[in-house]
């Protein structure tokens, strides 16, 4: 029971962490390649607020979101059945892993304009604004609110 505390705590150190660099340090520095930071940190407090969500729900069984693996398309849906996440939701989330997997393997990402991109191998790219920022922030705490109603 003490691993869904102690993922709740690391999902709270994140979601904080990204919101200050959003709205305290990146207008102040203006330095747009902390959007890649920030994506990281929101990466990570989701990880931790659904391995959370998922170990209160299923103490006994193990799953890692921050892993790549097959079950993460049926995991996501048990805990949308249980917390009411919406499917927009899950799309987002799934967004926020595969942006983080692309920043982690690229090997450029350049400033243009108002945004980041990130060039994969193969010569796609993905961009990321701080509006899109804000979108998964939001997201993120969302998530954690649903958690905090659910076992309260």
């Amino acid at each position: 029971m003490q691993q869904y505390k102690e993922d709740l705590k690391q999902a709270l150190r994140h979601i904080q962490i990204a919101d200050h660099i959003t709205y305290v340090t990146f207008p102040l520095v203006n330095e747009k390649r902390l959007l890649l930071k920030i994506i990281e940190e929101i990466n990570l407090s989701i990880i931790y607020s659904l391995n959370c969500m998922f170990n209160y729900k299923y103490p006994l069984k193990s799953i890692d979101f921050g892993k790549d693996n097959a079950d993460l398309e049926n995991s996501l849906k048990e805990i949308s059945k249980d917390y009411e996440l919406t499917n927009e939701q899950i799309i987002k989330i799934k967004e926020v892993f595969e942006l983080n997997k692309k920043h982690k393997k690229s090997s450029i990402e350049f400033v243009k304009k108002d945004n980041v991109v990130i060039l994969s191998d193969n010569l796609s790219f993905q961009a990321i604004n701080i509006q899109k920022i804000k979108e998964y922030l939001l997201l993120a705490k969302r998530i954690i609110i649903k958690f905090n109603l659910k076992i309260k």
